[in-house]
C-alpha cells in the first residue's frame, strides 16, 4: 500500500482537528467525511477541498461512509457512545480503524470489540496519543533502561477545567453533558492510564486484575452555573449534576504494582496529568519533568526539590525516538505539542507495512472498561470491581511492545 485512503467520522472540535492532521500527511488521501450533523459534514467536506483539491464523499450516516470504494482506513472521532458500535461496524465491512479514546459503556461492549477483530483481524489501532507524548515516552525509555529498578507504582490524572466546555455542551452540541448530568464514573481514563499501562506490559506478561473507584460530592458544575448564569443556557440553573469532582481509581496489577488514576474536570485548576513512575531505585514526576534516584540529596520541602531537580529528566533526552528529533514546527504545532502528529505517522506507517498495531484491540478494551467498572464501583460504595482478561490469558507470553523505537 502507496496510500492510505480514509474516511472520517466525527467533525466536532476534536474531529476538526484531527482532520487537518491527517490532511498534513502527504500519503493520505481522505476521500469520504461524516458527521450527523450536515453542517458539520459540509465544513468538513469544504476543507478537504480547499486544501487538497478533491471533493470526499460527503454523508450524515456512517454506515454510507463505510461502502465508500476504495476506502483502506476510518478515524472514529463521534460522541463515546457510538465509539464501539462504529468500530465493529468497520471492521465487519473490511476497513481498518483508528479509534479516537473514551470510555466503554459495558463490558459486553468491550468483549463485543474483542471479538469483532479477532473474527476479522481487519487493522484496529486505539488513539491514546499520550503514548506518544515527550514526557511519557522519556520516562518510558528510562524505565526500559532498568534506571527504576522494579517498577511497583504509577499514578496519573486528567487534571483538567472543563467546566466552560461542559456547560455549553448543548450551544455547541457536545456529549460531554449528558455524560455529566447523568453519570458518576472515570469517563475519560486513558490519557493517564495509556502510557502507564504501556511502561507494565499490560496486556504483555502483566494485566491489570481488579479496580476500585471513589467519588467527591459534586458541587463544582454548579457553583460554575450559578456564577455564570447570566451567558448559561438558563435550563442548567438548579441542576444537579450527577458527575463527582474527583474520582479516584485505584488498580491493581498482577505482577504486583499499582495504579492510581484520577478525574480532575470541574473545579477550578491549571492543566496536568501528574504523571508520575516510581521504582526501586528511583523516579519520575512529569510535573517538575525530574528524576530522583537513590542516594542523590533529599529535601523536606517540595520547592527545594522542585528547584534542585526540575527538569533533570533531560539528561536521558538522547534515548527519545527519532521521531522526536526530526519533527518540524509545522508538526508539533498541529496538536497537542506534537504527539497528535506522531501518533497518526505511527498509525498509517503500520497500516501500508502491514505491521501489528502499538495499541491494540486488547489495548482499548482494557483501557475503556475503566470507565463502567468505576461506575459499578461507585454505585457500591467502592468495592472491588474484577477486570477482565480480555486477551483470555494470551498475555501471558504476548511480548512487550512499545509505540516506539528508543535510541539504545
Amino acid at each position: 500500500m502507496d496510500r492510505v485512503k480514509m474516511g472520517l467520522i466525527g467533525h466536532g472540535c476534536r474531529g476538526w482537528g484531527l482532520l487537518e492532521i491527517l490532511l498534513s500527511l502527504d500519503d493520505v488521501d481522505v476521500i469520504a467525511v461524516c458527521d450527523k450533523y450536515e453542517d458539520r459534514a459540509q465544513s468538513a467536506f469544504d476543507k478537504v477541498k480547499e486544501k487538497k483539491g478533491n471533493t470526499p464523499f460527503m454523508t450524515t450516516d456512517y454506515k454510507e461512509l463505510l461502502k465508500t470504494e476504495g476506502l483502506d482506513a476510518v478515524l472514529i472521532s463521534t460522541d463515546w457512545e457510538l465509539h464501539i458500535p462504529i468500530a465493529i461496524d468497520a471492521m465487519n465491512a473490511g476497513v481498518a480503524v483508528a479509534l479516537e479514546v473514551g470510555g466503554a459503556y459495558s463490558v459486553q461492549d468491550c468483549f463485543d470489540l474483542v471479538d469483532t477483530w479477532e473474527r476479522t483481524r481487519v487493522p484496529f489501532m486505539f488513539m491514546e496519543n499520550c503514548c506518544y507524548n515527550r514526557d511519557e515516552l522519556l520516562a518510558t525509555a528510562i524505565a526500559r533502561k532498568g534506571l527504576f529498578g522494579k517498577i511497583i507504582y504509577c499514578s496519573g490524572s486528567y487534571s483538567h477545567d472543563l467546566r466552560s466546555e461542559v456547560t455549553r455542551g448543548k450551544e455547541n452540541r457536545h456529549y460531554r453533558l449528558r455524560n455529566y448530568l447523568t453519570r458518576n464514573c472515570e469517563n475519560y481514563p486513558t490519557h493517564e492510564l495509556g502510557p502507564i499501562a504501556k511502561i507494565l506490559n499490560i496486556n504483555r506478561g502483566n494485566r491489570m486484575v481488579s479496580l476500585v473507584s471513589v467519588a467527591s460530592g459534586s458541587c463544582g458544575m454548579e457553583q460554575y452555573v450559578e456564577d455564570n448564569k447570566d451567558n448559561i443556557n438558563p435550563e442548567l440553573i438548579g441542576v444537579k449534576f450527577a458527575q463527582g469532582d474527583i474520582i479516584n481509581t485505584i488498580i491493581t496489577c498482577e505482577n504486583g504494582e499499582q495504579i492510581l488514576i484520577r478525574l480532575d474536570t470541574s473545579l477550578p485548576r491549571s492543566y496536568n496529568r501528574e504523571f508520575t513512575v516510581r521504582g526501586s531505585k528511583g523516579m519520575y514526576e512529569q510535573t517538575s519533568n525530574s528524576v530522583y534516584f537513590d542516594g542523590q540529596k533529599e529535601f523536606w520541602s517540595p520547592v527545594e526539590y522542585f528547584d534542585e531537580y526540575k527538569n533533570t529528566a533531560e539528561q536521558f533526552k538522547d534515548m527519545l525516538p527519532d521521531s522526536w528529533f526530526n519533527i518540524t514546527q509545522e508538526q508539533l504545532d498541529a496538536g497537542h505539542g506534537g504527539m497528535d502528529y506522531i501518533e497518526f505517522r505511527d498509525f498509517v506507517d503500520r497500516l501500508k507495512a502491514g505491521e501489528e498495531m502499538a495499541i491494540d484491540v486488547y489495548d482499548a478494551a482494557a483501557w475503556m472498561v475503566v470507565t463502567c467498572l468505576s461506575e459499578e464501583s461507585i454505585k457500591e460504595g467502592g468495592m472491588p470491581k474484577a477486570i477482565p482478561d480480555f486477551t483470555r490469558g494470551a498475555y501471558k507470553t504476548r511480548p512487550s511492545l512499545d509505540v516506539v523505537k528508543f535510541n539504545f
